[in-house]
């Protein structure tokens, strides 16, 4: 299985912006699909965008507008570009990559939107 650590969760004020990283290990990122799920204290985990190895990009309706996945293969790395957030969009952010199912996951990383 592929080893994921997200990083640059942080606080910021609702209307901000903050950008998530997920550098994956292997020499194979670039054959898997990859993913970001969020989820809130007292609530199930929650899909939020995937890309997939394609290219294919799907967002949660939530998000979409606001929130961009992509991907540098290069750098084994899937970035997650939150825009005009908002206070619900605080959450547990997790990444996640499989070949088609999304099967490894990250420890997460915690987003903070004050009001």
């Amino acid at each position: 299985q592929v080893q994921l650590v997200e990083s640059g969760g942080g606080l910021v004020q609702a209307g901000g912006s903050l950008r998530l990283s997920c550098a994956a290990s292997g020499r194979t990122f670039g054959s898997y699909a990859m993913g970001w799920f969020r989820q809130a204290p007292g609530k199930e985990r929650d899909f939020v965008s995937r890309i997939n190895r394609s290219g294919n990009i799907y967002y949660a309706d939530s998000v979409q507008g606001r929130f961009t996945i992509s991907r540098d293969n290069a750098k084994n790395t899937v970035y997650l570009q939150m825009n005009s957030l908002k206070p619900e969009d605080t959450a547990v952010y997790y990444c996640a990559a499989g070949v088609t199912t999304l099967d490894s996951w990250g420890q997460g990383t915690q987003v903070t939107v004050s009001s």
